[in-house]
């Protein structure tokens, strides 16, 4: 062959192959998402703190009556948020600026309530900004969520309010930096203290606020900034507290239909397939059962089995996922939540170590223009830019993933290139045994990511079929891998004559102590049901002895059983529903009703045997705005309901901005009944609640 020949033939390869990877990209299809609402996507997760004045007050809605005074976190720091958030892997952090009582974060210029008027740092803090430089430290992404409620203000309802809504914003979208995300409530209208007023005020909420002329405002001053919630927002609510978004979710939303008021908020967790705007869903929920912190959840934080769940079935189904982190009194978050956290931080990065897929071989039944650049290695390569693309035509396709030997997983993630668009409506998941393909899953919707969980499998060859598709078949990644055994907290129940049980998943032991340590295995084996009829903390661990591994601490408070007590006499209050205030229940709540200020307002119990006797307990309504609390109180006790004897009085000190559970002690007696006698009310309200009474025990030996 001549060298002009064989140069020619060259070039022409040259050509050819050129040609090849000059095929045309696909192009996008429906809605796609904005560049912010991109990088919102790539964020994933992050962290929502409540704290405001309902942390001092035990509430969960503020009534906008509570004095600024009240908050004084006695050590805040803002850095140690941003760093627990940090260590977990998440990406940034929502501050509730301001809550439905109307108390703001900052010292805004436009109320007086505010820190400016609290005692901590003597009225010159400022939460917000601390905050916003702590997440600059920290490389974390800053975000605000402001009430559109305000249960406060005495224009909340009229036009003039609205004015003061959006100077707020003006405030905290000019003063702190970059805000990565403004979240507005759903909460909006009802009954609130509105300056005195103390009525119910409703409005249309869709239209009271502007939404349109809001939302300009907002991004003429921070265009960067993705709104989530009211009106036309750019992210949805997923249509629970649960922090679990749908199987199938698409992040797209019929909005017009949305902002008529014509879709229901179960439909958050699907949006629309036909959807005309790109509004992907965020999955929120509290590591606790309530938002603001309160002393008697610290023992509720959510079971570690429970936010890996929740994980996979947020993030796993195509959404974000905001988990909240309810600051302490203190001004930190709590070390009970902070340990859970550290839990499922351990578990996500064991489970997502290593992909197993990046040292297979990708093959697939369809490829764009036959084009390298579009090929099914681009699913395996670790490159965002990447990805495998069909014809135009082509709704359906395949691609296996070939491994070097048989190799075991139970996970596998899913990607989209949704730059252009969501599209596949279904998929299914194969792999080859016995030269045969077994389907291991039929699922819809894959979006931004969708994880999959299944049994552990063994296998030479994965296979992914794409069986249904929008257009085109645009994806960006498939993931597998092989997460380590879970060890699940065993289960602690008590019922009524005493008897404590514990369960476990098959397999499993369970070691547990009585005196506050730490169970191992040289702790006490569980064998068969213990009985405990007093005060007592267990602490439990399930081991796995095949893996070598113990599941996360479970710990349960059992208060002192009262299946043999009962109510004697009332005074003032309802005798058939006193047992109430001795059902070992804090939600069911019983009151003195009289309207008589002289009238007496006691309750007498029968112990059912004699006990000893050093203290009592008082826990009042923990929820709601009106919690009718004792602040005086009279006990006294007897052996035979005829004498009685007066022990202590006194007042619940603190019960007002503290109402937890109050514990009073005497010296040590014997008795089988007790009389507790309210004597004031905080604020002189009626009626009078008890949620529960106990007494406080010791174990000497009556002689």
């Amino acid at each position: 062959m001549s060298f002009k020949v064989f140069l020619i033939v060259i070039l022409s390869g040259v050509l050819v192959f050129n040609c090849k990877e000059a095929v045309a990209p696909p192009t996008a299809y429906g809605p796609v998402p904005t560049k912010k609402q991109l990088n919102w996507h790539d964020m994933e997760f992050y962290a929502f703190v409540h704290f405001s004045l309902n942390t001092f007050t035990n509430k969960e809605w503020g009534y906008g009556d509570e004095s600024p005074e009240l908050f004084n976190p006695t050590h805040l720091d803002c850095n140690q948020w941003a760093k627990v958030v940090k260590d977990a892997g998440m990406k940034g952090i929502i501050i509730t600026a301001k809550h439905h009582d109307g108390f703001c974060l900052w010292p805004s210029k436009f109320t007086d309530r505010s820190v400016k008027n609290s005692p901590w740092k003597n009225g010159k803090g400022d939460v917000v900004k601390e905050l916003a430089e702590a997440c600059k430290t920290y490389g974390l992404k800053f975000g605000i969520y402001l009430s559109p409620w305000d249960r406060n203000h005495p224009e909340y309802g009229k036009p003039a309010y609205v004015t003061y809504f959006r100077n707020q914003l003006q405030e905290l979208l000019t003063n702190y930096g970059d805000v990565f995300e403004m979240w507005f409530d759903g909460a909006n209208g009802g009954d609130g203290y509105y300056g005195g007023a103390n009525e119910i005020r409703k409005i249309n909420t869709l239209e009271y606020y502007d939404w349109e002329e809001t939302y300009k405002m907002i991004y003429d001053i921070s265009p960067n900034t993705l709104v989530w919630g009211i009106g036309p927002s750019e992210a949805r609510w997923i249509g629970n507290e649960r922090g679990r978004a749908g199987k199938t979710n698409w992040c797209l939303l019929r909005q017009k239909d949305d902002l008529e008021g014509k879709v229901h908020y179960t439909e958050y967790m699907n949006g629309h397939e036909d959807g005309e705007k790109w509004v992907p869903g965020e999955a929120d929920v509290s590591i606790r059962p309530g938002w603001f912190y309160h002393e008697s959840e610290d023992d509720k934080v959510r079971p570690l089995e429970e936010m890996v769940d929740i994980y996979y079935e947020s993030i796993g189904r195509n959404a974000n996922l905001l988990l909240n982190l309810p600051v302490d009194k203190t001004g930190q978050v709590n070390a009970h939540d902070i340990q859970r956290l550290q839990e499922l931080t351990a578990v996500i990065k064991a489970d997502f170590k290593e992909d197993l897929l990046r040292t297979s071989t990708a093959t697939a039944t369809d490829v764009r223009g036959n084009s390298n650049k579009y090929a099914p290695q681009g699913l395996i390569d670790d490159n965002k830019t990447t990805y495998w693309a069909t014809n135009d035509s082509i709704k359906n396709a395949s691609v296996t993933f070939n491994f070097d030997k048989a190799t075991a997983f139970n996970r596998l993630e899913l990607q989209e290139f949704i730059k252009l668009g969501q599209r596949v409506k279904r998929f299914s998941i194969q792999i080859l045994t016995n030269n045969q393909w077994k389907t291991i899953a039929e699922e819809t919707t894959i979006g931004y990511k969708r994880i999959l969980r299944f049994p552990r499998i063994e296998t030479s060859a994965l296979r992914l079929n794409i069986t249904d598709s929008k257009a085109n078949i645009v994806l960006a990644s498939v993931r597998a891998y092989n997460a380590p055994d879970f060890v699940r907290m065993p289960s602690i129940k008590r019922d009524q004559s005493g008897m404590i049980t514990m369960e476990c998943e098959s397999g499993n032991t369970i070691y547990f102590t009585t005196d506050g340590s730490i169970p191992t295995v040289e702790s006490e084996l569980y064998k068969q049901p213990i009985k405990k009829v007093k005060n007592v903390t267990i602490k439990a661990r399930s081991f796995n002895k095949k893996a070598n591994k113990y599941s996360a601490l479970k710990t349960s408070h059992f208060k002192m059983l009262k299946a043999n007590w009962g109510v004697k006499s009332v005074s003032g209050g309802d005798l058939k529903t006193s047992n109430q205030v001795i059902d070992n229940n804090s939600n069911t709540v019983w009151s003195f009703n009289t309207n008589s200020a002289n009238a007496e307002k006691s309750i007498v119990i029968d112990l059912g045997s004699v006990m000893n006797l050093q203290g009592f307990t008082y826990l009042s309504k923990q929820h709601g705005h009106q919690l009718n609390l004792i602040s005086k109180y009279t006990f006294y006790v007897s052996n035979d309901f005829v004498n009685w004897n007066k022990v202590t009085e006194g007042e619940f000190a603190n019960i007002e901005n503290n109402p937890i559970e109050q514990f009073i002690q005497f010296k040590p007696l014997h008795a089988r009944y007790i009389k507790f006698v309210a004597k004031e009310a905080v604020n002189k309200t009626k009626p009078l609640s008890i949620a529960e009474l106990g007494v406080i025990t010791y174990d000497k030996q009556i002689k």
